[in-house]
């Protein structure tokens, strides 16, 4: 049986622009205050129907190449049925399916156990809702 479950709710500005924000440090800070040097798992959910989070290498270039790679498997032109907002917004629509509004994370003594060049990421190509909600969850 677990012990803890903590939850706070972070307001993110993602700007008028497709953007991989990272969300790590954010992350980090919850779990100093939240496991206090427990072991657990750390969920990252977005309530959002056009956005998803990742687990990814950040500032060598892989956020800009998954942003890249987003527009050619979803590229924002007519052929989406989902037509309202900007022109080619449907596909936005279709992200979480690709990239998941979800992520749970392991968590060692207290803090993520991620990788060397892991980071935890919010990915929002909606270029028409600039604000985003992420909760964060721990279970320990």
């Amino acid at each position: 049986m677990t012990d803890t479950f903590t939850t706070r709710t972070l307001d993110v500005t993602t700007g008028s622009a497709e953007t991989v924000h990272d969300l790590t440090a954010q992350c980090a800070q919850f779990l100093r205050e939240a496991a206090r040097g427990r072991d657990g798992l750390l969920n990252v959910f977005t309530p959002h129907a056009t956005a998803g989070l990742a687990v990814i290498e950040t500032g060598a270039g892989s956020d800009l190449d998954l942003l890249e790679a987003l527009r050619t498997l979803l590229p924002a032109d007519d052929r989406w049925r989902h037509r309202h907002g900007s022109p080619g917004h449907g596909r936005d629509h279709v992200l979480p399916a690709f990239v998941p509004p979800h992520a749970t994370l392991p968590v060692v003594g207290g803090e993520l156990a991620l990788g060397t060049w892991q980071s935890v990421v919010l990915v929002d190509t909606n270029r028409d809702n600039p604000r985003r909600t992420v909760r964060l969850s721990f279970l320990g």
